[in-house]
């Protein structure tokens, strides 16, 4: 582990970035990358990617929260939202939301220091899958591009 060019916020975030990273590079391996200048991981299963971030949070506790992006580039009507809502209510583990850019985001959060390998496995995969799973519908009936699209435009 490099944490040479870490900035941390807290003790903390700090702890948590130390006792996650090993979890990360055992549960997801060479599809976990993780920065050099901060607390942030980027994970790739199969056409998804997730960031998976810790977050001070106060002084005494930190957060670890994973975000996929689903679709960008789209136009946020009243019939997207409410179908984003909807979508929310059944979902227990993790919520849709939209970026300050109005890109639609998928995302959960745990708290770090009672967070284990396996309630971290289950948060990474989840959000991945959801993404992953709501993102062809979503440009199929409101238009915008998939997340994995607009990267390998930019590429």
């Amino acid at each position: 582990m490099h944490l040479v060019h870490m900035e941390f916020q807290s003790p903390a975030q700090k702890a948590c970035y130390e006792r996650i990273a090993p979890w990360m590079q055992e549960l997801f391996g060479e599809s976990a990358v993780a920065f050099e200048d901060e607390p942030l991981f980027i994970v790739t299963i199969g056409s998804a990617v997730a960031s998976t971030r810790v977050i001070a949070w106060g002084e005494a506790e930190a957060l670890i929260t994973t975000r996929a992006y689903v679709v960008t580039d789209i136009e946020i009507t009243p019939e997207l939202s409410y179908y984003l809502l909807r979508a929310n209510e059944g979902i227990y583990f993790g919520r849709f939301a939209l970026d300050s850019e109005d890109d639609i985001v998928f995302e959960h959060s745990l708290v770090g220091s009672s967070c284990d390998r396996i309630e971290l496995k289950h948060s990474v995969q989840t959000v991945v899958r959801l993404a992953d799973d709501y993102d062809d519908e979503i440009v199929a009936r409101w238009g915008g591009k998939r997340a994995l699209d607009r990267w390998a435009s930019a590429q």
